[in-house]
Formats: structure tokens, sequence, C-alpha cells
């Protein structure tokens, strides 16, 4: 075993960010952050006080009058900067990931190469973004007309505790292209890592103000877009905050891009293949510990393949070594914090007494060297139908339902009818007839074939429908749509 050294073992009580300085909260709420692998405390952070909200609003506010007219070579180079810096501390925030939230260090790397990719699609978005290229001369007589895009303004960007850096990731970069400003408020689940990108960001040269940190909350996020300065929200995280923001935008009258929960089928067909097959889904149901919005957690398995793929998956996934992600032979960490580990564990209890049954528990491992780590070994049910709960409920832990299917317009009807959300479907196959008929028919936002993670890169935005997603504009290269907005010209000067 190689175990990979920490960045630090407590990284101390953690700051605000606001106007380019590091603030120590006056607030009394002070939560503790612990590794998920070792259960030991890394850090303290607190709960920001309103006053200290106010004050990164306006320290984004002030930032804006001038951060919107900087010459748009100017903005590239800074983002330029921000990729350079985020290449030379490339590796101690993999590390920094990996302890604070609990992934692999491989999986961390992946994650950190998303937050380069983002900041290189930014730098594409600002120059090729909305401008002013729809021009016409004498449109009447005299009169000469076109359109020109402006940023908005300030944004909150909230993002989630399973995806700290990448889901920053997916909105700061594009807001500071398009000219706007950002108030960030990371989860509570993993504040070091949500920090440490920001100081990478910091030593890349963005003015004051342009970027600030907030530990906030329910209560402190809402705050904060209550503030008539904020003009939006770029948020990913549970369907229940999600849509509660989202009706307060409305009563608002504020944009958002809203991302939320995931229930996403592999289907494996006949001719699929199985050996490969096997080996994919491990990543897709159990890559991240299974927290992930485009994971999948329902395994539809059509035709009389079913008993032959089963023994293939269990015993990939029955081979799979629970660790400390910092050990490079580590193929899963632990859940990101105790209370998720207890929630995926309740998840299973609600299968089991709909009447599925387990062929691999991973419930209560016994992990070397960890006995206080949130682990939760690979787990696999079946007996599972889709009118179960736990068929049309997020897992989001290292947990896969395999499910019968007979054809493959039955399945896309599950896909479609059984579930309310729509953030992927994938399926296994060697016919073009039936990928391009999932392709068509499937209503989910991104769909994928012969890859069991159907996860865009940066320079696409992230497709997702129904109740998984809700806004004005998705995330990523799509969300210059949502940091500027229209202005129509027409002048007269004959």
């Amino acid at each position: 075993m190689v175990l990979l050294a920490e960045v630090k073992k407590h990284y101390g009580k953690q700051k605000l960010f606001i106007n380019g300085e590091w603030i120590e909260s006056k607030s009394s709420v002070l939560h503790k952050n612990t590794n998920p692998a070792t259960g030991e405390v890394i850090s303290e952070f607190p709960t920001a006080t309103k006053e200290e909200a106010r004050a990164a609003v306006e320290a984004a506010s002030n930032a804006f009058k001038t951060w919107k007219r900087v010459p748009l070579r100017d903005r590239a180079l800074l983002l330029f900067n921000l990729r350079a810096k985020l290449e030379e501390h490339y590796d101690e925030l993999c590390r920094i990931l990996t302890q604070d939230h609990g992934r692999t260090i491989g999986e961390a790397r992946g994650s950190v190469r998303r937050v380069i990719e983002n900041v290189e699609s930014a730098c594409s978005a600002l120059y090729g973004m909305p401008k002013s290229n729809e021009h016409i001369n004498q449109v009447a007589n005299g009169i000469d007309q076109y359109l020109i895009w402006e940023p908005l303004g300030p944004f909150l960007i909230i993002t989630p505790g399973n995806i700290p850096m990448h889901a920053w990731s997916s909105f700061v970069p594009y807001a500071m292209a398009a000219g706007c400003t950002v108030v960030v408020s990371p989860s509570r689940q993993d504040p070091v890592a949500a920090e440490a990108v920001i100081k990478v960001a910091q030593e890349a040269g963005f003015p004051n103000g342009v970027i600030n940190l907030i530990h906030g909350g329910r209560e402190i996020n809402k705050e904060i877009l209550s503030q008539p300065e904020i003009k939006g929200i770029g948020f990913i995280g549970s369907n229940r905050a999600g849509h509660e923001l989202f009706e307060m935008c409305g009563k608002l009258r504020k944009t958002s891009s809203i991302n939320g929960n995931g229930k996403n089928h592999v289907v494996i067909m006949p001719d699929a293949d199985l050996d490969q097959t096997a080996q994919w889904l491990l990543r897709a149901c159990f890559g991240m510990t299974g927290q992930r919005c485009l994971g999948a957690d329902n395994i539809v398995i059509v035709g009389d393949i079913y008993d032959e793929m089963r023994e293939k998956f269990k015993q990939a996934a029955a081979s799979m070594k629970l660790g400390y992600g910092l050990d490079e032979e580590t193929d899963l960490g632990p859940l990101t914090t105790q209370a998720g580990r207890e929630k995926v564990e309740k998840w299973i209890d609600l299968a089991l007494s709909d009447g599925a049954k387990l062929i691999l528990d991973g419930r209560n491992p016994k992990v070397e060297g960890y006995p206080k780590g949130y682990f939760l070994a690979p787990t696999i049910l079946e007996g599972v139908n889709v009118d179960m709960k736990s068929a049309r409920q997020e897992a989001f832990g290292p947990v896969a339902s395999l499910i019968r299917g007979d054809n493959l317009d039955q399945v896309i009807e599950w896909i479609n009818t059984k579930t309310s959300l729509g953030h992927s479907a994938c399926i296994m196959t060697q016919d073009g007839r039936n990928a391009r008929k999932f392709i068509q028919e499937v209503n989910t936002g991104n769909v994928a074939v012969n890859v069991a993670v159907a996860q865009p890169y940066a320079f696409f935005p992230l497709g997702s429908r129904r109740e998984s997603f809700v806004g004005t504009a998705k995330s990523r290269m799509a969300s210059m749509r949502m940091f500027m907005d229209e202005k129509l010209v027409i002048s007269r000067w004959v």
C-alpha cells in the first residue's frame, strides 16, 4: 500500500473570502468538518452572519461596475492565468479533494481535470459568446438595427457536497468570462475543497470582489438571493432545495440554472459485451461511492442474459477494494458524511421492505485501518420492479438495483413514465437500430451508447430534463445565456 501524503492534517478555522481578503467570521456558529475515511476533524468552519453575507454581496456589486468593462482580452488573460494556476496546484487540489470528500485519488484527478476543462471552455465561450454580430443596415429608411449582449451583474453560486470543485467550475469561470461577479456558497460537507479552489483563483489575479466565498447554509443562501443586486443563481444539489430556490427566483424575477436529483438507468441489451459492461457498471454504480447525479442505480437487463449478467456484475463488484482514497490501490472510498451513509442504509431498508432481495450486501464493511470511516461496500439488489419506491427514488450511494426487462419499447416507457427525473440514460448494444431508437425516444437530457456514465465534456452543457432541471439555462457553456441579456439598438443617422 502506498498512501499519498495529506496536504495538511488539520486546516484550522476556515475563513470567509470577501472583497479579496480572507476574514474571520464573527459568527458564533461553528461546525466541525471531518475526513470521511478516518472520521477525524480536519477543519472548523462558520455559518456566516447576515451582515457578512451582505458585505459579500456589496463587494460583488461594486466589483461588477468595473469588471464588466474590463476588455475581453484582459478577462481572457486572467482565465488563462487561472488555468495555469490550476495546473500548478493540480496534485495538491486532488489530494485535498480526496481527503475532504472521500473519493479515490483517481476520481479526484478526473474531477480536477474537469475543472481545468471548464476554464478552457469558459475561455472559448468568452471569444465565441453572444456578442454584437447581428447587425442589419437600412432596416428602414436611414435606420440601422443591431443586437448586443451585456452581463447582468452579481450571481449567487451554490455548490454541492458531491462535486465541490467541479460544480464551482460549471458556473464561476463562465460568469467571469461573461463579465459577471459571484458570491459562492459551498456545501457544508467539504468546505476545505471549496476553499482550496478559491485560493487558486485568487493567485490568478482577479480583481477584488469578483469572486467571494461565504460559508452559509439554507437561510443565508436565501438572504443572499433576496438582495436586489443579485441577478440570479447557479445551483447544483437536491430537488428539495433547488425547487425552493427556483420558486424564490420566480417571485423575485431572477434568472436561474438549477440542477437537482437524478434516477438514471443503464439498459443492457442481449447483444451487449457482458464482460465489458460489468466493468463499466462499476464506475456507473459505485464511482464516487455512488454520490453522483449522472451515476446509475437502476440496471435494466433485457432478455435471457439476466443470470449471466448478474453473476459477472456481482463478481466484479465484490472484488472492489475499500479504503482511504489516498491509497492508489483503493477502488472505493467512503461516503462523504455519516448522515449520507445512514440515508443510503435507510434506502436499502426501503428497497427490502418493497420486496427486493440482496445478492451483495455492502453494509457494515470492515475496512482495515479505518474503523471510523463512513464506508459502505458495493450493494446489489434484485427482484426490483419499476413500481417500487426504491426504483423511483435516488439512492445516492454505492447501490445497484437489477430489473428484468422484456424489450426495448417497454424499457423506454419505464424510463419516461416511472420517474419524474431526467438526468441520463445509457444503453449497451451492438445494434445501431436499437441505439438510434433509444436516443430518439428516451426522455432524458443526457443519453449514452456503450458508455455507462453520460458525462458530457466541459464544452457541452449538462443536459437534464423534467424535475432534474429547472431554470432559464443549463450549466457550463449554456450558462453564458443566463449570465448575459440582450439589448437591441435601433439608430437613425440620416
